[in-house]
Protein backbone atom coordinates (compact mmCIF):
# COMPACT_ATOMS: atom_id res chain seq x y z
CA UNK A 1 0.00 0.00 0.00
CA UNK A 2 2.79 2.44 0.70
CA UNK A 3 4.39 1.53 -2.24
CA UNK A 4 1.42 2.56 -4.11
CA UNK A 5 1.07 5.81 -2.46
CA UNK A 6 4.80 6.36 -2.79
CA UNK A 7 4.06 5.53 -6.73
CA UNK A 8 0.67 7.69 -6.60
CA UNK A 9 2.88 10.91 -5.66
CA UNK A 10 5.60 10.32 -7.77
CA UNK A 11 3.25 10.25 -11.12
CA UNK A 12 1.13 13.20 -9.45
CA UNK A 13 4.74 15.25 -9.28
CA UNK A 14 6.11 13.93 -12.90
CA UNK A 15 2.54 15.14 -14.30
CA UNK A 16 2.53 18.47 -12.46
CA UNK A 17 6.08 19.08 -13.85
CA UNK A 18 4.60 18.20 -17.22
CA UNK A 19 1.77 20.23 -17.29
CA UNK A 20 4.05 22.96 -16.04
CA UNK A 21 6.32 22.98 -18.52
CA UNK A 22 3.83 22.91 -21.59
CA UNK A 23 2.00 26.03 -19.72
CA UNK A 24 5.77 27.91 -19.70
CA UNK A 25 6.07 27.06 -23.59
CA UNK A 26 2.88 28.11 -24.20
CA UNK A 27 2.88 31.69 -22.37
CA UNK A 28 6.52 32.24 -24.00
CA UNK A 29 5.30 33.90 -27.02
CA UNK A 30 2.68 35.90 -25.40
CA UNK A 31 4.89 37.40 -22.55
CA UNK A 32 7.03 38.25 -25.22
CA UNK A 33 4.75 39.78 -27.48
CA UNK A 34 3.56 41.66 -24.46
CA UNK A 35 7.52 42.78 -23.13
CA UNK A 36 8.18 43.92 -26.73
CA UNK A 37 4.79 46.28 -26.86
CA UNK A 38 6.26 48.16 -23.90
CA UNK A 39 9.93 48.24 -26.14
CA UNK A 40 11.04 51.61 -28.06
CA UNK A 41 10.89 51.00 -31.36
CA UNK A 42 14.77 52.37 -31.81
CA UNK A 43 15.98 50.08 -29.53
CA UNK A 44 14.31 46.82 -30.93
CA UNK A 45 15.26 47.89 -33.85
CA UNK A 46 19.60 46.97 -32.60
CA UNK A 47 17.92 43.88 -30.67
CA UNK A 48 14.70 42.09 -29.79
CA UNK A 49 16.39 40.25 -26.54
CA UNK A 50 16.39 42.00 -22.87
CA UNK A 51 12.35 42.55 -23.01
CA UNK A 52 12.70 42.14 -18.98
CA UNK A 53 15.01 45.51 -19.15
CA UNK A 54 14.89 48.87 -19.52
CA UNK A 55 14.01 51.06 -20.90
CA UNK A 56 10.58 51.30 -21.49
CA UNK A 57 7.41 52.96 -23.30
CA UNK A 58 3.84 53.32 -23.58
CA UNK A 59 4.13 55.58 -27.15
CA UNK A 60 3.54 52.01 -28.99
CA UNK A 61 0.16 52.59 -27.36
CA UNK A 62 -0.43 55.91 -27.10
CA UNK A 63 -0.28 56.11 -31.30
CA UNK A 64 -2.85 53.29 -31.84
CA UNK A 65 -5.37 55.96 -29.37
CA UNK A 66 -4.08 58.53 -31.17
CA UNK A 67 -5.71 57.58 -34.36
CA UNK A 68 -9.31 58.32 -34.30
CA UNK A 69 -10.99 55.84 -36.24
CA UNK A 70 -9.51 52.74 -33.64
CA UNK A 71 -12.55 53.36 -30.95
CA UNK A 72 -14.99 52.93 -34.27
CA UNK A 73 -13.24 50.01 -35.36
CA UNK A 74 -13.70 48.39 -31.80
CA UNK A 75 -17.08 49.44 -31.88
CA UNK A 76 -17.69 47.72 -35.13
CA UNK A 77 -15.79 44.78 -34.04
CA UNK A 78 -18.34 44.55 -30.76
CA UNK A 79 -21.23 44.91 -32.84
CA UNK A 80 -20.29 42.08 -35.13
CA UNK A 81 -19.07 39.66 -32.05
CA UNK A 82 -22.42 40.59 -29.65
CA UNK A 83 -24.76 40.06 -33.14
CA UNK A 84 -22.81 37.00 -34.25
CA UNK A 85 -22.77 35.39 -30.59
CA UNK A 86 -26.50 36.21 -29.43
CA UNK A 87 -27.42 35.05 -33.30
CA UNK A 88 -25.27 31.74 -32.90
CA UNK A 89 -26.44 30.88 -29.43
CA UNK A 90 -30.17 31.28 -30.22
CA UNK A 91 -29.87 29.06 -33.38
CA UNK A 92 -27.82 26.56 -32.07
CA UNK A 93 -30.38 25.96 -28.94
CA UNK A 94 -32.93 25.54 -30.94
CA UNK A 95 -32.06 23.13 -33.25
CA UNK A 96 -29.66 21.09 -30.58
CA UNK A 97 -32.29 20.92 -29.08
CA UNK A 98 -34.49 19.88 -31.74
CA UNK A 99 -32.23 17.46 -32.85
CA UNK A 100 -31.83 15.93 -28.79
CA UNK A 101 -35.62 15.79 -28.07
CA UNK A 102 -37.60 15.69 -30.94
CA UNK A 103 -38.36 13.49 -33.77
CA UNK A 104 -39.45 14.62 -37.01
CA UNK A 105 -39.03 12.82 -40.61
CA UNK A 106 -35.37 13.13 -41.93
CA UNK A 107 -33.99 13.95 -38.75
CA UNK A 108 -31.05 11.60 -38.66
CA UNK A 109 -30.21 12.67 -42.76
CA UNK A 110 -30.14 16.62 -41.67
CA UNK A 111 -27.91 15.70 -38.86
CA UNK A 112 -25.45 13.84 -41.02
CA UNK A 113 -25.47 16.94 -43.31
CA UNK A 114 -25.14 19.82 -40.29
CA UNK A 115 -21.70 17.18 -39.43
CA UNK A 116 -20.99 17.55 -43.35
CA UNK A 117 -20.64 21.16 -42.87
CA UNK A 118 -17.66 21.14 -40.57
CA UNK A 119 -15.66 19.61 -43.72
CA UNK A 120 -16.35 22.21 -45.68
CA UNK A 121 -13.35 24.70 -45.16
CA UNK A 122 -14.15 28.61 -44.96
CA UNK A 123 -12.18 29.18 -48.71
CA UNK A 124 -14.07 27.22 -50.68
CA UNK A 125 -17.63 29.43 -49.75
CA UNK A 126 -16.21 32.96 -50.22
CA UNK A 127 -16.87 33.28 -53.58
CA UNK A 128 -20.05 32.58 -53.66
CA UNK A 129 -20.92 34.31 -50.18
CA UNK A 130 -18.92 36.93 -52.01
CA UNK A 131 -21.39 36.73 -55.07
CA UNK A 132 -24.68 37.13 -52.96
CA UNK A 133 -24.54 39.42 -50.58
CA UNK A 134 -23.08 41.72 -53.41
CA UNK A 135 -25.90 40.89 -55.36
CA UNK A 136 -28.36 42.66 -52.81
CA UNK A 137 -26.11 44.96 -52.24
CA UNK A 138 -25.15 44.20 -48.67
CA UNK A 139 -21.45 44.72 -48.54
CA UNK A 140 -20.37 47.35 -45.93
CA UNK A 141 -22.77 46.47 -43.77
CA UNK A 142 -23.15 44.85 -40.13
CA UNK A 143 -25.52 42.40 -42.22
CA UNK A 144 -22.91 41.20 -44.86
CA UNK A 145 -20.50 41.16 -41.47
CA UNK A 146 -22.59 39.20 -39.36
CA UNK A 147 -24.94 36.89 -41.37
CA UNK A 148 -22.59 34.28 -42.96
CA UNK A 149 -21.06 33.30 -39.47
CA UNK A 150 -24.30 32.41 -37.92
CA UNK A 151 -24.75 29.16 -39.48
CA UNK A 152 -22.47 27.46 -36.87
CA UNK A 153 -22.32 23.28 -37.58
CA UNK A 154 -20.34 23.20 -34.65
CA UNK A 155 -22.65 25.33 -31.81
CA UNK A 156 -25.20 22.93 -33.11
CA UNK A 157 -23.45 19.50 -32.63
CA UNK A 158 -21.99 21.24 -28.88
CA UNK A 159 -25.37 21.59 -27.96
CA UNK A 160 -26.92 18.88 -29.29
CA UNK A 161 -24.73 16.76 -27.14
CA UNK A 162 -25.06 18.32 -23.86
CA UNK A 163 -29.13 18.64 -23.85
CA UNK A 164 -28.55 15.04 -24.82
CA UNK A 165 -26.67 14.21 -21.50
CA UNK A 166 -29.86 15.67 -19.62
CA UNK A 167 -31.70 13.71 -17.79
CA UNK A 168 -35.17 13.26 -19.96
CA UNK A 169 -37.35 12.49 -16.99
CA UNK A 170 -36.97 16.37 -15.64
CA UNK A 171 -38.80 17.10 -18.91
CA UNK A 172 -41.23 14.04 -18.73
CA UNK A 173 -42.49 15.33 -15.34
CA UNK A 174 -42.98 18.71 -16.90
CA UNK A 175 -44.64 17.10 -19.89
CA UNK A 176 -47.41 15.48 -17.43
CA UNK A 177 -48.13 18.60 -16.18
CA UNK A 178 -49.30 19.52 -19.53
CA UNK A 179 -46.40 22.14 -19.94
CA UNK A 180 -45.86 22.77 -23.70
CA UNK A 181 -42.14 21.87 -25.43
CA UNK A 182 -41.36 25.72 -25.63
CA UNK A 183 -41.68 26.58 -21.92
CA UNK A 184 -39.93 23.01 -21.23
CA UNK A 185 -37.22 23.80 -23.27
CA UNK A 186 -37.12 27.76 -21.79
CA UNK A 187 -37.71 27.25 -18.20
CA UNK A 188 -36.12 24.26 -17.58
CA UNK A 189 -33.69 22.68 -20.31
CA UNK A 190 -31.91 26.18 -20.96
CA UNK A 191 -30.80 26.90 -17.64
CA UNK A 192 -29.21 23.55 -17.21
CA UNK A 193 -27.58 24.21 -20.13
CA UNK A 194 -25.66 27.30 -19.03
CA UNK A 195 -22.11 26.11 -19.26
CA UNK A 196 -22.39 25.01 -22.58
CA UNK A 197 -24.16 28.35 -23.76
CA UNK A 198 -21.10 30.35 -22.34
CA UNK A 199 -18.86 28.27 -23.52
CA UNK A 200 -19.84 28.68 -26.84
CA UNK A 201 -20.41 32.10 -26.90
CA UNK A 202 -16.87 32.54 -25.97
CA UNK A 203 -15.72 30.85 -28.56
CA UNK A 204 -18.01 32.59 -31.04
CA UNK A 205 -16.99 35.73 -29.95
CA UNK A 206 -13.42 35.00 -29.88
CA UNK A 207 -13.80 33.71 -33.65
CA UNK A 208 -15.67 37.03 -34.24
CA UNK A 209 -13.51 39.33 -32.87
CA UNK A 210 -10.49 37.66 -34.19
CA UNK A 211 -12.23 36.96 -37.92
CA UNK A 212 -9.79 38.68 -40.61
CA UNK A 213 -10.55 36.97 -43.59
CA UNK A 214 -14.67 37.65 -44.07
CA UNK A 215 -14.38 40.89 -43.22
CA UNK A 216 -11.74 41.83 -45.67
CA UNK A 217 -13.89 40.99 -48.21
CA UNK A 218 -17.19 42.59 -47.20
CA UNK A 219 -15.78 45.56 -45.42
CA UNK A 220 -14.18 48.03 -48.02
CA UNK A 221 -14.91 51.21 -46.60
CA UNK A 222 -12.75 52.39 -43.93
CA UNK A 223 -15.71 53.30 -41.26
CA UNK A 224 -16.89 49.72 -41.40
CA UNK A 225 -13.62 47.99 -40.42
CA UNK A 226 -13.39 45.88 -38.08
CA UNK A 227 -10.65 46.56 -35.08
CA UNK A 228 -8.18 43.52 -36.94
CA UNK A 229 -8.58 44.99 -40.27
CA UNK A 230 -8.33 48.49 -39.04
CA UNK A 231 -5.46 47.53 -37.47
CA UNK A 232 -3.99 46.27 -40.43
CA UNK A 233 -4.99 49.38 -42.75
CA UNK A 234 -2.38 51.55 -40.57
CA UNK A 235 0.30 49.05 -42.00
CA UNK A 236 1.73 49.23 -45.77
CA UNK A 237 4.56 46.70 -44.96
CA UNK A 238 6.38 44.56 -42.58
CA UNK A 239 9.58 47.56 -43.48
CA UNK A 240 7.15 50.37 -43.69
CA UNK A 241 5.84 49.99 -40.57
CA UNK A 242 6.14 52.01 -37.34
CA UNK A 243 8.39 49.55 -35.37
CA UNK A 244 8.33 45.92 -34.26
CA UNK A 245 7.15 47.69 -31.14
CA UNK A 246 4.02 48.98 -32.70
CA UNK A 247 2.94 45.63 -34.68
CA UNK A 248 2.81 43.84 -30.83
CA UNK A 249 1.50 46.83 -28.85
CA UNK A 250 -1.61 46.59 -31.85
CA UNK A 251 -1.55 42.44 -30.89
CA UNK A 252 -2.32 43.19 -27.43
CA UNK A 253 -4.82 45.79 -27.89
CA UNK A 254 -6.58 43.21 -30.27
CA UNK A 255 -6.72 40.53 -28.30
CA UNK A 256 -7.35 41.93 -24.69
CA UNK A 257 -11.08 42.08 -24.12
CA UNK A 258 -11.03 38.34 -25.42
CA UNK A 259 -9.16 37.77 -22.27
CA UNK A 260 -10.95 39.74 -20.14
CA UNK A 261 -13.91 38.02 -21.50
CA UNK A 262 -12.68 34.42 -20.76
CA UNK A 263 -11.14 35.56 -16.96
CA UNK A 264 -14.86 36.26 -16.25
CA UNK A 265 -16.57 33.10 -17.92
CA UNK A 266 -13.45 30.76 -17.17
CA UNK A 267 -15.91 28.66 -14.95
CA UNK A 268 -18.06 27.87 -17.13
CA UNK A 269 -15.87 26.64 -19.54
CA UNK A 270 -14.45 24.28 -17.09
CA UNK A 271 -17.73 23.10 -15.94
CA UNK A 272 -18.68 22.27 -19.82
CA UNK A 273 -15.56 20.40 -20.34
CA UNK A 274 -16.10 18.58 -17.69
CA UNK A 275 -19.90 17.79 -18.61
CA UNK A 276 -21.40 19.37 -15.60
CA UNK A 277 -24.47 21.21 -15.39
CA UNK A 278 -24.14 23.02 -12.73
CA UNK A 279 -23.57 26.78 -12.73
Amino acid sequence: MQTYRRGSSFTDRALFIAVALLAIIWIAPIIWVVGLSFKPNEVLMRTTGGIAAPPFTLKNYTDILASSSVFGWMLNSAIVAIGQTVLTLVIASLAGYGFARTNFLGRNALFVIVLAALAVPEQAIIVPLHTMFAMFDLHNTYVALIVPRVAFPFGVLLMTQYFRAISPEIEEAALLDRASRFKIFWRIVLPLSVPAQVTLGIYTFLHAWNDYFWPLVSATRPEMYTLTIGLASMQTNFAQTEGIGFLMAQAVFAGLPVLILYLFFQRYIVSAVAGGGSK
